[in-house]
């Protein structure tokens, strides 16, 4: 019977006192830890990050700088699509000045959830792919006039 657990003595975990002022076991703990770091609270994007102050920073950044902005992380894409419209402005005439913004908490204020982003004076024009050359050339005569 020992072969299935029957007749064995159960070792009882040792309870600990956690967040939620109760007594739990590390086990428990620890899972629900896991649980708690793959989910943001409702309402922030950045994992967890957010508080009124860094949304508040967030939504001011919005209005300064340069007026064409590329959102992203800083990866391979991020860079191909800030390297594109740096050619469309300058093929253009245009001010080559972009920003790039890699904060998250920035990034959310624009409403973006799918990266690499542009913005144009402020409003979204492309989230979510590479542009070519010559799309962000379409895009900015289409802006700007």
């Amino acid at each position: 019977m020992a072969l299935f657990g029957f007749g064995k003595k159960k070792v009882e975990e040792k309870k600990v006192q956690c967040d939620c002022n109760g007594q739990c076991s590390p086990a428990d703990i620890s899972a629900e830890k896991a649980v708690q770091s793959k989910q943001a609270p409702s309402g922030c994007c950045c994992g967890g990050n957010c508080t009124e102050e860094t949304m508040a920073q967030a939504e001011a950044a919005k209005v300064s700088g340069a007026s064409i902005k590329v959102l992203g992380s800083g990866c391979a894409k991020c860079n191909q699509l800030e390297v594109a419209t740096m050619e469309a402005l300058a093929e253009l005439g245009m001010d080559t000045t972009i920003d790039h913004v890699t904060d998250f908490a920035q990034i959310a204020a624009y409403g973006v959830m799918t990266t690499p982003a542009l913005i144009v004076d402020g409003k979204v024009v492309s989230y979510g792919k590479v542009l070519k050359k010559e799309e962000v050339i379409s895009i900015l005569k289409k802006s700007r006039g």
